[in-house]
């Protein structure tokens, strides 16, 4: 161990450097390094983290989330990298099979010709679409529980979690769909996706600010009302972007 830091030549007096943070234990790139510590910490905490926050999701994923936004937040992924990740992992299972992950969301809507400019503008910008839609989410969560005094930036990060949550359960309904199509109607897959990740909000939303003060009656009104009318809001928005962007297409 170097008496000083390997980043800042900090002088040293413990396991950490008291000015920058990092390790005392800064070892020389090596096979076994790589291999014994690199790779296997890197397998544990993806494990500790990811996968944590993946079970907490659907375990508990209101009071988890909830406790993560007051400050308990070493067990859990980070909220922007975990959404990526999990917008890349669904892009993905889409592009290898023909049962596409955006099939499984088109149960806001019976018009063959929308799903279609979806699913053509989902592909081509399935983090951008995603990502846009939760300033919006945050909006109407903090003006349906403006009693908890949450502020807009902490209603962000609930909700990054709560879409990475439903994207899941719709990667979930994708590969159960690929596995099963040939038996199943994929028309059921796409009820089941929607009514899931309608159950999913309302019970997300629910558990979140159930610390708040509202009664319980109050509460899942609250929470199934948000989750109605974000369900119509979002359709409502896509369907203004496909216009849009078939306006710029016709102009060309």
């Amino acid at each position: 161990m170097s008496s000083h830091c390997l980043n800042c030549h900090q002088t040293l007096k413990s396991n950490f450097c008291p000015n920058c943070g990092q390790s005392t234990k800064t070892h020389r790139f090596s096979i076994e390094h790589f291999v014994l510590h690199d790779l296997v910490h890197g397998v544990l905490h993806l494990d500790k983290g990811f996968f944590y926050t993946i079970k907490e999701l659907f375990l508990r994923p209101g009071h988890s989330i909830r406790e993560y936004v007051q400050g308990k937040r070493v067990k859990h992924f980070n909220y922007f990298t975990f959404i990526i990740l999990i917008i890349t992992l669904g892009h993905f299972i889409g592009s290898i099979s023909d049962v596409k992950l955006i099939d499984t969301t088109n149960y806001f809507s019976d018009d063959q010709q929308l799903l279609t400019r979806f699913e053509e503008l989902m592909s081509a910008n399935p983090k951008i679409v995603t990502m846009l839609r939760i300033p919006f989410l945050a909006l109407f969560s903090l003006l349906f529980f403006r009693k908890s005094e949450q502020n807009y930036t902490e209603h962000l990060v609930l909700n990054i979690y709560k879409v990475s949550g439903e994207l899941l359960i719709a990667i979930v309904f994708t590969l159960l769909a690929i596995v099963f199509k040939n038996v199943i109607p994929l028309n059921y897959f796409f009820v089941g996706t929607g009514s899931l990740i309608l159950v999913f909000s309302i019970w997300f939303y629910y558990q979140y600010f159930s610390v708040f003060g509202y009664s319980k009656i109050g509460l899942f009104i609250r929470s199934l009302l948000i989750s109605v009318i974000i369900f119509l809001a979002i359709a409502s928005i896509t369907a203004f972007m496909i216009g849009v962007q078939d306006g710029f297409n016709d102009a060309k």
